[in-house]
C-alpha cells in the first residue's frame, strides 16, 4: 500500500480506538470498565520512529520516493516544475553542508523510483507522472507519461559507498552538474564519473530495506574487528579512533567517519565525495 508523502514539520493524526464495553458488567464495575475500555494510541514501530528520510545503501534501496542531492557550492537536489523542465533546486533543509541530513521541502524536488522489469535500469517518476529523460544532446527534461529507452537509467555505485551514485543514462553518458559558467546547470551528457557526477540519494526510512545483520532500528548488529577497520582505511588505527568507527558504523555514519579518517592521513580521493 502506498502513503502519503508527508514533509518535515507536519504533524501527525493520532487515532484512538475504543473497546467494546460489555453490557452485562455490573454497576459496581461500570467505572473500572468505562476506563479499561480506552485503548491508548498504537505506539510507533521501530522501524518507522521517524518519518525522516536516510542515504541509500545499496540498490534495494532504491524504489519509492526519493531525492536525488548534490554536494554544489549550495546544496542543491533534482527538481521538475510542472512543465516538465529540470532544474537544480536549492536544499534548505539541511545542516550545514552536509548531504546525509538533506530532506525535501516541495513536491518538486521528489521523484519516486522504480527498477523496470527484466533489466537493470530504473525510471524515475516526477510528481505530475511524467518520467525523467534525456535525449541525444543530454538535455534532461521529464515531458512523456510512457517509458522509452531515454527514461531508462542505470545507477552506478561509489565504492565509497554512503549513498553516493552516479546515473548512467541509455547513451552511457552520465547525468552531472556544471557550475563552469556561474550558473548551476544539470545536464546529462558527461562521458566519465567525477566529483560532478555523483550524487547522493535518500529515501524515506520506511522504505529502507533490512538486510542481515541490520535490526528494525537501522542499526548494524554484526561486529567487525579491529584489523578489518585498518584495511579499509589503509592506516593504523589508534584506540579511539577504533571507538569512533565502530560507534559510527552503528549509528549509520560508517562511511563518513571513515572518510575523515582517511583524509586525515593523505589516503582520500579528491574526487571522492
Amino acid at each position: 500500500m502506498v502513503k502519503a508523502l508527508r514533509f518535515k514539520g507536519e504533524k501527525k493524526v493520532k487515532k484512538r480506538k475504543r473497546a467494546a464495553v460489555d453490557p452485562a458488567g455490573d454497576s459496581a464495575g461500570e467505572e473500572g470498565s468505562s476506563k479499561k475500555a480506552l485503548v491508548e494510541p498504537r505506539k510507533l514501530a521501530e522501524g518507522e520512529e521517524e518519518e525522516g528520510w536516510v542515504d541509500s545503501e545499496d540498490f534495494d534501496d532504491i524504489n519509492g520516493p526519493i531525492i536525488l542531492c548534490f554536494s554544489a557550492s549550495t546544496p542543491i537536489t533534482l527538481a521538475c516544475d510542472a512543465a516538465g523542465k529540470i532544474f537544480a533546486s536549492p536544499l534548505t533543509d539541511i545542516v550545514g553542508d552536509n548531504l546525509s541530513s538533506a530532506e525535501p521541502t516541495d513536491v518538486k524536488q521528489v521523484w519516486v523510483a522504480t527498477k523496470i522489469h527484466g533489466c537493470e535500469r530504473w525510471s524515475f517518476k516526477s510528481h505530475h507522472g511524467k518520467y525523467l529523460g534525456c535525449d541525444k544532446h543530454g538535455i534532461l527534461s521529464a515531458t512523456r507519461e510512457a517509458i522509452s529507452p531515454e527514461e531508462e537509467f542505470t545507477p552506478v555505485r561509489n565504492e565509497l559507498g554512503g549513498g553516493r551514485w552516479a546515473l548512467q543514462t541509455v547513451r552511457e553518458r552520465f547525468v552531472g552538474v556544471d557550475e563552469s559558467a556561474g550558473v548551476i546547470e544539470v545536464r546529462g551528457d558527461a562521458e566519465s564519473v567525477g566529483f560532478g557526477e555523483t550524487w547522493r540519494l535518500r529515501l524515506q526510512k520506511r522504505n529502507k530495506k533490512r538486510t542481515k545483520g541490520v535490526g528494525a532500528d537501522g542499526k548494524i548488529k554484526d561486529k567487525i574487528t579491529r584489523k578489518e577497520l585498518e584495511e579499509l582505511a589503509g592506516v593504523k588505527l589508534d584506540d579511539d579512533q577504533v571507538k569512533t568507527l565502530k560507534k559510527s558504523r552503528r549509528e549509520g555514519r560508517f562511511h563518513e567517519a571513515l572518510l575523515d579518517i582517511r583524509v586525515k592521513h593523505g589516503k582520500h580521493d579528491k574526487f571522492a565525495y
